[in-house]
């Protein structure tokens, strides 16, 4: 095995492999005193409490040292597919490999988890573009998309939407309208993997070492999609339910797939719950066309209900705003505002902790003998 300092000297073969997932000399520059004593890799997949990472010999399974476990309190710091980590070997030879680092994200898609705790759960990181996939059959759904736009622009990634399955809506042209409304400033492609009709359309994203990351619903077509751009089938695929044109569950984890001179891609499994953090800055872009008409109400508090001069009003009323998209922006704002308050609760009460435990460890040292 070469010697760590042999690596550190930019453009060199010993890093090749990990070129191609993306690694970069900047990156490598900036982290350079820990990769020589250590090694750099990526993760690629995750399972439970394992994670598969990606170095410059070959795929390790390794897992987080038991002093990052127990000063972790958050599961967003956990590491994640995508995420460039710090290990301590480049192959299994010896046992698991170990994750003392996780390095920081330019970028990544996160959700809140399910159910009513506020935790955020990251769900690919590192990623440049965005790919938010939805099929154009009859479980369609405009509401559902805005979310999706939402947790895109909220990534620090490229959103693009990609509209799959159009060789099963006959109406296609009906959409167009709605979607481009709600799309806005996005680029926005619709494909058939059956038919490969517009698909060389979304190929210019693929770019060697750059990672697109595949979002959407079940069934949607993320995983066909994947393995048309493979040329190869190598992801699992399941069919439409024809009864309620809802999709079956076939990615059943998340994981970082090389696609030969391509670049790379993240597949993730199909979201049942879209539920947003406390990040009002995704929702202002999802709906810009809402806050630039805003900006012109006479108030500047405007909640765009009864006020005189609401100029977000004047545009449902003249039929150029539909009343439909103000109803969800209303609600996702709601949902990002409540949870901004339980994770303000949230922190009081570990500020609070903090100090009981400080002021508790003083006493202790003042009544020592």
């Amino acid at each position: 095995m070469p010697k760590n300092s042999e690596k550190l000297g930019g453009n060199n073969k010993l890093l090749e492999r990990l070129y191609e997932l993306g690694l970069t000399n900047e990156l490598l520059n900036e982290y350079k005193s820990e990769i020589e004593n250590y090694h750099i890799g990526r993760v690629i997949a995750e399972y439970r409490g394992l994670y598969k990472v990606a170095t410059e010999e070959q795929d390790i399974l390794a897992k987080v040292t038991g002093k990052f476990m127990k000063s972790t309190f958050d599961i967003s710091e956990f590491p994640a597919v995508g995420d460039w980590v710090i290990v301590d070997r480049t192959t299994n030879n010896d046992g698991d490999g170990i994750i003392s680092r996780v390095l920081p994200r330019k970028s990544y898609v996160s959700r809140k988890v399910a159910g009513i705790k506020t935790d955020e759960q990251i769900i690919a990181s590192n990623i440049d573009t965005l790919f938010i996939c939805m099929s154009v059959n009859n479980d369609f759904n405009l509401r559902r998309l805005e979310r999706y736009i939402t947790i895109g622009w909220n990534s620090g990634a490229t959103p693009v939407v990609i509209l799959t399955k159009i060789d099963l809506n006959n109406d296609l042209e009906s959409l167009k309208s709605e979607i481009e409304e709600v799309a806005i400033g996005i680029d926005i492609f619709y494909v058939s993997s059956l038919t490969g009709e517009g698909i060389d359309e979304i190929e210019k994203y693929l770019k060697l070492g750059k990672t697109i990351g595949f979002i959407g619903s079940s069934g949607v077509g993320k995983s066909t999609l994947i393995n048309y751009l493979l040329g190869e089938e190598r992801m699992q695929v399941g069919d439409i339910r024809e009864d309620d044109s809802k999709g079956k569950h076939t990615t059943t984890h998340r994981e970082l797939i090389v696609l030969k001179n391509k670049g790379i891609v993240i597949d993730t499994p199909g979201m049942r719950e879209i539920q947003l953090l406390d990040d009002t800055e995704g929702i202002e872009n999802s709906f810009n066309d809402i806050t630039e008409l805003a900006k012109t109400c006479r108030f500047s508090d405007c909640k765009h209900a009864k006020e005189p001069g609401c100029a977000v009003r004047a545009a449902i009323e003249d039929g150029t705003l539909p009343q439909e998209r103000l109803d969800s922006y209303n609600k996702l704002l709601r949902e990002v505002q409540f949870i901004e308050r339980k994770n303000n609760t949230k922190a009081q009460q570990e500020h609070k902790k903090n100090m009981m435990k400080f002021y508790k460890e003083v006493r202790n040292i003042k009544n020592r003998p």
